[in-house]
């Protein structure tokens, strides 16, 4: 954080705050108040003054043009909240201590000009629940939500009179379909207990949506042990769906996965499943309601081209980003990728 002092500078009932960095406090320390007047002219009631103290202090004009003052703080200084960048010219506040809302709106508004001479943009607020009571007085100020997470509430600003240019709040939900197909052809059904199919009779595959932070193959996984017992190991992804206005309005990516069974015994999640079997597929493919919804039914198909294997998926392969060590996995066609390429084989051949 850059250290700062404000200059005040007055013109009757009007008021203009400078804030200077440490490298030029000693060339102000210079200026004398006679060059001041005869380059802005001495009108009545002139006045220059210095507040605050160089440690992340200083006293400032807001964003409405009202002035901080001992006069309107009881105190000639003013804390700045403490920020880190983002990487993409904003900053990043977190309040970790209590505040009381007057002093936070004093350090919010002088914190915004500070970024602002520094030429940041966004502005990242993030608040626990206990410092709750610092919601209102930031949306005041022109803060808005962001998103919200069980232990705290994110708000964000934009500083320059720009299109605001701050990424939208995540905007998909990701859910997995699991085929588990054995070596007889049979695969994993499950009847719900809640949702949409309660109640029906309808079979289907086990489904269910990805936790925070868990890859597609590991949701895929751990969904057909939670709905059915069953242990499986993870072949590809064959398919995947995009949607929208699905879920409180987000957009949903839904991922159809073939699971190879490393066990048999069901033990069905009585909570969520009111019956689960091993049936064959062609029995699936005959209930009507598959025949009528194309997203069981392409699920059903892409399923039987694996099982024939007419048909490849994408398997994951683990890759580490050059920006950091963190490691994710890329989805691809590693089957058809190792064979020679068709320009490597014209190239052969000539």
């Amino acid at each position: 954080m850059i250290g700062c002092r404000a200059m005040m500078l007055r013109f009757g009932n009007a008021s203009l705050c400078l804030c200077l960095n440490r490298n030029l406090i000693g060339s102000w320390s210079r200026i004398r108040s006679e060059s001041i007047r005869s380059a802005v002219g001495n009108p009545r009631g002139f006045k220059i003054s210095g507040r605050g103290q160089l440690n992340n202090k200083f006293s400032c004009v807001s964003k409405n043009s009202s002035v901080v003052t001992p006069e309107s703080t009881g105190k000639g200084e003013v804390d700045l909240l403490t920020a880190s960048d983002d990487n993409h010219r904003g900053v990043i506040v977190e309040i970790n201590d209590p505040m009381n809302p007057k002093d936070f709106v004093s350090s919010l508004r002088a914190s915004i000009l500070n970024w602002r001479q520094q030429g940041k943009r966004g502005v990242w607020l993030k608040l626990p629940i206990k410092s709750s009571n610092l919601v209102q007085p930031a949306v005041e100020e022109g803060f808005y939500y962001h998103h919200a997470e069980p232990s705290y509430l994110m708000l964000v600003y934009w500083i320059p009179a720009t299109k605001n240019t701050l990424p939208v709040n995540a905007t998909h939900r990701v859910g997995v379909g699991a085929i588990v197909m054995n070596d007889r052809g049979e695969v994993l059904a499950v009847q719900e207990r809640s949702g949409k199919l309660r109640g029906s009779g309808v079979w289907k595959f086990p489904t269910g949506v990805v936790d925070q932070g868990e890859d597609i193959f590991a949701g895929a996984v751990r969904e057909v042990k939670e709905e059915t017992g069953i242990d499986v190991e993870f072949v590809e992804v064959l398919a995947f769906r995009q949607s929208h206005m699905s879920f409180f309005e987000k957009s949903d990516l839904f991922f159809i996965c073939m699971m190879r069974p490393l066990s048999s015994e069901i033990r069905r999640q009585e909570s969520e499943i009111e019956a689960a079997q091993w049936m064959s597929i062609k029995e699936m493919a005959e209930q009507p309601f598959a025949q009528k919804h194309e997203l069981l039914r392409y699920m059903i198909n892409v399923g039987l081209a694996k099982a024939e294997k007419s048909y490849n998926g994408f398997s994951p392969r683990r890759i580490k980003s050059s920006f950091s060590n963190r490691q994710s996995y890329l989805y691809l066609n590693d089957k058809s990728l190792d064979q020679p390429s068709r320009s490597d084989d014209s190239s052969e051949d000539s």
